[in-house]
């Protein structure tokens, strides 16, 4: 893939929050991306920043970085009950924004944050980096393809294995808000399934604590069911658990004309703990023997390359867009449905029922 050589200023970017996903996705993919700058790191504490960014001005306060009128872009990557206020205030203050997942914790604060943006004309996206995943790519390939015929069941699994929940820390404690893995990987497995099929017609959710000692819900199931017409529906079953140490398949996708199976997950996170560089040869490539299989009505069978990831897809968008050349792939209008849709599932899952999916008026 090449990449173009700006001959414009770059734009200005600046990440609030050093923890997991300011340091493995905000700053590492802004820095890798050509026409944007890591310009700015708000770290409240420590010097963890300083010494992965030298050239970045570290900031101890938000309203400091805000103050700054050469940053144009702002991520926000802090505790999921902060993304709304803080997204709120780079709005305010001029600023382009991101938002990590989940955009809001209510769909009344997506619309919020959707109605500033478009009044001062600024670019505001949710993100969503797993649209980049390569078998999320290689899948999406698939259905626009048509290559299984009408689709009857697609099933989406996040899985991870943690005996014991991290009672100390904000995502497990049962206290704050905007916890558990409903909006943590729930999020994600939401966004892909809206962003291949729309809304749904109807949703069923059983939202759950699996692990013994567990404070916050650490799985759930959603089904979430489409007409087809004749009466026919397509079934999607979105799934995730702390509690499986043999993970499931990641993607199952069943039509009148054949199956696909795929395992595993993308590589692009873990290559980032280990340092590998983003973009070098490989990148986001996956080994053969994760690739997924494609079996079709005749009987062949075949196993299908996954195309290769690339989180630097996300925020050269943002880049695009910001210079008006481009279209935001991820709006904040995708999020706010993504944040009724488990608003939705909370309702399902409390009250024991399946729902009609009525998001309301678009913000």
């Amino acid at each position: 893939m090449l990449y173009p050589v700006f001959m414009t200023e770059p734009i200005r970017a600046a990440v609030i929050g050093f923890g997991l996903g300011g340091r493995v996705f905000h700053t590492a993919f802004i820095h890798a991306v050509d026409g944007l700058q890591l310009a700015a790191i708000v770290q409240r504490r420590g010097d963890e920043a300083a010494q992965a960014y030298p050239d970045a001005t570290i900031y101890r306060s938000v309203d400091e970085m805000l103050a700054d009128e050469s940053i144009q872009l702002v991520a926000v990557t802090t505790s999921n009950h902060t993304h709304f206020e803080l997204g709120r205030q780079a709005l305010l203050a001029g600023k382009h924004v991101v938002i990590d997942k989940p955009f809001a914790l209510t769909s009344a604060e997506a619309a919020e944050l959707i109605h500033i943006a478009r009044e001062r004309k600024l670019v505001l996206s949710a993100f969503q980096n797993r649209r980049w995943d390569g078998d999320f790519r290689t899948l999406r390939e698939l259905v626009s393809r048509g290559v299984l015929g009408r689709l009857v069941v697609f099933e989406s699994h996040y899985d991870r294995f943690r005996q014991e929940p991290r009672l100390n820390m904000w995502k497990e404690d049962g206290v704050t808000p905007g916890g558990g893995m409903l909006y943590d990987l729930g999020s994600h497995i939401i966004d892909q399934a809206l962003a291949l099929f729309d809304v749904p017609e109807t949703i069923t959710a059983d939202i759950r604590i699996d692990r013994d000692a567990g404070l916050t819900d650490d799985a759930f199931d959603l089904r979430l069911s489409y007409p087809e017409g004749n009466g026919r529906r397509l079934t999607v079953l979105l799934r995730s658990t702390m509690t499986a140490a043999i993970p499931g398949a990641r993607f199952t996708l069943h039509g009148t004309q054949g199956s696909f199976v795929k395992f595993g997950i993308d590589p692009q996170e873990d290559a980032i703990k280990a340092g590998v560089t983003i973009g070098s040869p490989g990148w986001g490539e996956e080994p053969e023997s994760l690739w997924g299989t494609l079996k079709l009505a005749d009987g062949s069978e075949s196993r299908i390359r996954t195309e290769a990831g690339d989180y630097r897809g996300y925020y050269e968008n943002i880049r695009d867009a910001i210079l008006g050349e481009a279209a935001v792939a991820v709006p904040g209008i995708d999020a706010w449905r993504t944040t009724r849709i488990i608003e939705l599932a909370r309702q399902s899952s409390a009250e024991g029922r399946t729902l009609p999916v009525e998001l309301g008026p678009l913000p």
